[in-house]
Formats: structure tokens, C-alpha cells, sequence
């Protein structure tokens, strides 16, 4: 199978994708995080850089959970054109 190349939109949903992660892990390590949510470090890594862009819904999730982030949370702050993941930071639930 040959994979498309990523659009412009893709690559800054994914951006987007790894600066909310980042703010949501904080001062919490990398390491910690990535193997508490059964992720490789390097795995979680590339997402929070945004190298990897387009990560596989069962890794969203499981580093979601882990950092106490809903589905829906993560999709209303990366999805869409206005998201500002870097000035407002994840938006938990009460």
C-alpha cells in the first residue's frame, strides 16, 4: 500500500496533536508517561515533536488516558483551523 503524502492540514493537526500532549504531560517525564500509557518513549517522542503526525487511534488513546484527557477533548483542540493548543493549553473537565 502506498501512503499518501501528508497535506498541509495534517501536519499541523499534528503539531497541534504533540504541543497538547506536551503541555498536558508538564513536568511528568517522558519515559514515565510513554511506558505507564504502553507506548515507547520514542513513540510518544515523535508525536509530541510532530514527526509523526498521523499516530494510530489506539495511541492517541492510550496517551490520552493516561494524561487524563478525553477523545473528545483531544479532537476539539487539534481539530480546525482556530485551535491554539500553545497559548491555551489542554481544557479539562470538571
Amino acid at each position: 500500500m502506498v501512503r499518501l503524502p501528508l497535506t498541509p492540514d495534517e501536519i499541523a493537526r499534528g503539531e497541534r496533536l504533540g504541543a497538547l500532549l506536551r503541555r498536558a504531560r508538564g513536568e511528568r517525564p517522558l519515559l514515565r508517561v510513554a511506558l505507564d500509557a504502553g507506548v515507547s518513549p520514542e513513540t510518544l517522542r515523535k508525536i509530541e515533536s510532530g514527526r509523526v503526525a498521523t499516530p494510530s487511534f489506539p495511541t492517541i488513546a492510550a496517551i490520552a488516558a493516561e494524561l487524563g484527557l478525553s477523545l473528545d477533548e483531544v479532537w476539539a483542540q487539534i481539530s480546525g483551523p482556530t485551535a491554539d493548543v500553545e497559548t491555551d493549553g489542554p481544557r479539562l473537565a470538571s
